[in-house]
């Protein structure tokens, strides 16, 4: 037998039984939440920034960056909502390597997914009743939403995910923003196609339950670049790009029309130092269409303590272990920067 079964995990009951939300914590949710959906419905000027690491690794460097962003937060509070990049899953595009907190909770040892739930829901909820800022995950396994379902204030389907039936089927039923990246050979149909199967009220088969879904209208798009038939990574963040995306909107009538731009990834060439002037070319896009500005909601910014990326067992505390991040001093930089330049 290939497969071997190793233990049974907790249900979400249990683990979210184990950690429970505050009361103060869940309705300083429910405020964030009512915040960026405002945003994403277009009744808010202000932007969402989807920021921090590529994927958290240690508890210790994760919450040092979060004091850190929820203190930033404060200067900027009248023109963005920083939104935690608080990614515990890692997608592999050959499977191996380091999958995320919830895969190995300590990344110089063996796997342990019981731990891993354990430690992603606790480290989900300090950011939130601690720091009170809102976080974002990856949902690589739609069978785990349930897991951090209460803490969760936005929710991302990757580029290998995005064409799945079961990711667009569980974004229809939540109840947060879910942004759909484009794919990554770039075809923007099959990000489009996911954006309407998510706004759409579904009947499926999950977690052993037969559920119902009411659609999710904010559901949008995320622009991260693509790559070519040779390998190169291209950008689709550029102003034709934009006005590109405003036209596949209309045609596909959708509602609240709503872009977040990852400026790494593909857009950057994993070129970390770009981000910036990718999120300030938009911008400059914002200010002399107004139906661009009317559809970008914000960014998507990968940002750690340290700059740059190290290999597992290299130890320096606060550096990303998969891709290279933004250091803290040009991210509150460029936080800053947004804010003005909106």
């Amino acid at each position: 037998m290939s497969m071997k079964f190793v233990h049974e995990l907790p249900t979400p009951e249990d683990v979210k039984a184990k950690y429970p939300v505050s009361a103060r914590a869940a309705a300083t949710k429910a405020a964030h939440d009512a915040e960026i959906a405002k945003i994403f419905r277009g009744e808010s000027n202000k932007m969402v920034l989807l920021i921090g690491p590529c994927s958290v690794d240690s508890e210790p460097p994760v919450l040092e960056y979060a004091a850190r962003l929820a203190r930033l937060q404060e200067k900027v509070a009248d023109k963005l909502m920083l939104v935690m990049r608080v990614y515990t899953n890692k997608p592999r595009t050959t499977g191996d390597g380091y999958k995320g907190m919830l895969h190995q909770p300590d990344p110089t040892k063996k796997p342990d997914l019981y731990s891993g739930l354990l430690t992603i829901r606790e480290l989900h909820t300090r950011i939130l009743t601690d720091m009170g800022l809102p976080t974002a995950d990856e949902m690589l396994y739609p069978a785990n939403y349930q897991y951090l379902s209460d803490l969760l204030s936005y929710v991302a389907v990757g580029a290998r995910s995005v064409e799945n039936q079961e990711h667009r089927l569980v974004a229809s039923g939540m109840d947060v923003p879910v942004g759909m990246k484009n794919p990554t050979g770039g075809d923007l149909s099959v990000m489009m196609n996911s954006i309407t199967a998510a706004q759409h009220p579904h009947v499926f088969q999950y977690r052993s339950w037969e559920v119902e879904t009411g659609g999710n209208p904010l559901a949008h798009a995320i622009l991260r670049g693509y790559v070519n038939r040779h390998g190169q990574s291209l950008p689709n963040y550029h102003y034709e790009d934009l006005t590109h995306l405003v036209s596949l909107y209309e045609k596909a009538g959708l509602a609240n029309p709503a872009l977040i731009v990852d400026c790494n990834h593909a857009n950057s060439g994993k070129k970390y130092a770009e981000q910036p002037r990718i999120a300030k070319e938009v911008l400059h896009a914002c200010r002399h269409n107004g139906e661009i500005a009317s559809l970008v909601k914000g960014f998507m910014i990968e940002s750690y303590l340290e700059d740059g990326a190290q290999k597992i067992g290299e130890g320096i505390c606060g550096k990303s272990i998969t891709d290279p991040c933004l250091g803290w001093e040009k991210s509150e930089r460029l936080v800053l920067d947004i804010a003005d330049l909106i």
